[in-house]
């Protein structure tokens, strides 16, 4: 930054140079595991990052955010940038460089190289939750930042993913979260079994998103419903008022029998027209709102 906080006024030109390169190379999953940083493009991306960052280093935290590179178009048009990339590296860019640092086919304006931001199971069942999102072997970037910012959107307290998952910090993955990756808890590698049995023993249940299963999720909502209206026990087989861990399987294959077997029920979401089924990213926010609604009419 110079002197009056706006970032460096001799642009970055040369697409091959080393700063270049290095930046790029965190496009690849080799690269972000060795230095433990990952890209996040584009405005909003960039904003919630520098807002986490800002809020972190407020709270006396390291920061997550260590260089930004943006178009003086970018700045121009978010002039909110200088002041949130004041406490950061922060350089200006030309279209061509952050076209070579990104793996988009036109550069969004802006970059930033952040520290991965995952926590730990243990912090997140820690801090009581009461809405869980968990991706079991969920392996397409964009489904798993899709899911990702439904349950940010939902204001559930944490997404958890389980090791044979997509890498959340693949740049599609992040790019998918549309900044939500900066908003709520992540828990990477996760072991399915272990989290089910984690959950449980803090009263969290667990409940599987399965076209097959056994529970329907109008009749839940519904049986929630009565009791708020009528202040009345009606008997349901599971609450959706209570803390849940809700499992979200494989796109193409869903739940295997070993993960369905770790819940305490499995819930189909009824189709009503002709599809054969949902989406991974509709149906889990469908599961997700559904519990979100119970709880906070609790």
């Amino acid at each position: 930054m110079n002197e009056t906080g706006r970032p460096q006024d001799f642009p970055l030109t040369n697409p091959r140079a080393d700063r270049v390169r290095d930046v790029a190379s965190l496009t690849g999953r080799p690269s972000r595991l060795r230095q433990g940083r990952f890209l996040a493009e584009g405005p909003q991306a960039v904003r919630e990052a520098l807002r986490l960052h800002q809020q972190r280093l407020d709270a006396g935290l390291p920061g997550v955010v260590h260089e930004v590179y943006a178009s003086e178009g970018c700045l121009e048009k978010h002039p909110e940038f200088e002041d949130l990339a004041a406490d950061t590296d922060a350089r200006i860019a030309t279209n061509e460089v952050l076209a070579a640092m990104s793996d988009t086919v036109t550069p969004q304006g802006i970059v930033a190289v952040c520290e991965f931001v995952d926590v730990s199971l243990e912090s997140v069942l820690d801090a009581g939750p009461t809405l869980i999102a968990v991706l079991c072997q969920v392996r397409d970037p964009g489904n798993a930042g899709t899911v990702l910012r439904a349950a940010d959107a939902a204001g559930a307290d944490a997404v958890i993913l389980t090791g044979a998952s997509v890498d959340i910090y693949n740049p599609k993955a992040v790019r998918s979260t549309a900044g939500s990756l900066f908003h709520l808890p992540v828990v990477l590698n996760a072991d399915v079994e272990a989290v089910a049995a984690a959950c449980r023993s803090r009263g969290i249940g667990v409940l599987a998103a399965d076209g097959q299963g056994q529970l329907d999720l109008d009749q839940l909502q519904d049986q929630s419903a009565r009791r708020r209206l009528s202040d009345a026990d009606v008997v349901a087989a599971f609450s959706l008022e209570k803390p849940t861990a809700w499992l979200f399987g494989n796109e193409a294959k869903g739940l295997t029998d070993d993960e369905l077997a770790l819940a305490d029920h499995g819930v189909a979401v009824p189709v009503y027209g002709a599809a054969e089924s949902l989406n991974l990213g509709t149906a889990a926010t469908v599961c997700l709102y559904a519990s979100a609604r119970a709880q906070r009419r609790v």
